[in-house]
């Protein structure tokens, strides 16, 4: 059985929540960090000297950071678009997970912390303002992208539409005005009709 540690409303951990509900894989998840703490014990620790979440246990195998943790569960488990048996596709769906993690993750962080973990009276408008731009210009990039294409890496989606899926909740949820960006909308709307996506990602935003 495969083990989570991390809590439910880290965008990291719905990464690997939502992979694994794709696979079809039973996995218990222990609430970490945050509001839970823990994280900062030795025996965490040992499994993650960074302190981070989240963690995923595997039998004998400890591994950390939520797009590799993504990766192993696509390459042991996968059948179909989640496994990506050629280094093409390997590639491409790597290229779209670090672009994430590069450049989206930290204006999409900055709006994040603004909007929904800052007091009203404390927000820095002109963090926002750049975030917005920011991160628009980004999501406009990929709606340029899936102009033809229903899926990052083509029909169905794959790895590569789980560390840009769970921001583009954020970004279609928290409450700003956006960029008309058609193409991005219809990609998050196919991905907000699956289960898996919305029982995992789709949770209020604290």
């Amino acid at each position: 059985m495969v083990k989570i540690f991390g809590r439910k409303n880290s965008v990291n951990v719905q990464k690997v929540m939502w992979c694994a509900a794709e696979l079809g894989l039973d996995v218990t998840r222990v609430d970490v960090g945050g509001a839970f703490g823990g994280n900062d014990t030795d025996e965490f620790r040992a499994m993650n000297p960074n302190g981070s979440i989240p963690v995923m246990m595997d039998g004998d195998l400890v591994l950390w950071e939520s797009n590799a943790i993504v990766r192993y569960l696509c390459d042991q488990y996968g059948k179909g678009p989640w496994k990506l048996s050629s280094g093409h596709g390997a590639a491409l769906a790597g290229q779209w997970m670090d672009w994430y993690l590069t450049s989206m993750h930290p204006p999409m962080t900055t709006l994040f912390w603004q909007l929904i973990r800052t007091d009203t009276n404390a927000r820095n408008d002109a963090q926002i303002q750049t975030a917005i731009a920011g991160s628009g210009r980004l999501w406009a990039m990929l709606d340029q992208h899936l102009t033809t294409r229903d899926y990052i890496l083509g029909d169905s989606p794959s790895m590569a539409d789980i560390p840009l899926g769970c921001s583009a909740y954020r970004w279609h949820r928290m409450e700003f005005e956006r960029p008309d960006l058609p193409n991005l909308k219809a990609w998050w709307d196919r991905l907000a009709d699956r289960r898996t996506y919305r029982d995992n990602v789709m949770i209020p935003l604290t």
